[in-house]
């Protein structure tokens, strides 16, 4: 009897391993694309709260943020180590030189940049610690930082 309850028994895990990755993988499909859906409903309060982080870090020092001219280009990847999803959006971003400030008279500063902002999703909700990436644009960001992450190329939400 001991035989046959234990062969029981494993068919039984095979069963259930072979239920729980398919469901996995679809509630993790599923997660994604809400999570995609909240960004696109959520893009122009995130953008404005980037403004408002990066304008008060301080960085880069002696320049004040001017302003954040949003572009449609956004690159979503997932880092391979937390599994934290990750959107990068691309903007240009003014500055002036703070007065008094070692940049004042540095003729470049009125340069529009290009860059990358980062976003993150994380418990449901997207955030910005209002970090830019400079001098690229969301998928050079993501090429760049490959050891990192993985590009989520099929399911971006379309242009605003």
């Amino acid at each position: 009897m001991w035989p046959w309850l234990i062969g029981s028994g494993a068919v039984v895990l095979v069963a259930v391993a072979g239920l729980a990755i398919p469901l996995a993988n679809a509630w993790r499909r599923r997660e994604l694309k809400h999570a995609l859906q909240l960004f696109r409903l959520r893009r122009e309060m995130l953008e404005a709260r980037f403004f408002d982080v990066a304008r008060g870090l301080g960085k880069p020092r002696g320049l004040r943020w001017v302003e954040c001219d949003w572009q449609n280009g956004v690159t979503f990847a997932r880092d391979k180590q937390t599994g934290l999803l990750t959107a990068f959006v691309a903007v240009n971003i003014r500055f002036e030189a703070i007065e008094g400030g070692e940049m004042e008279d540095v003729a470049a500063v009125s340069t529009i940049r290009d860059a990358a902002a980062v976003f993150h999703y994380r418990d449901g909700v997207w955030g910005t610690g209002g970090r830019a990436l400079f001098n690229m644009n969301p998928q050079d960001a993501v090429r760049q930082l490959s050891a990192q992450f993985s590009p989520i190329a099929a399911l971006a939400p379309a242009a605003r």
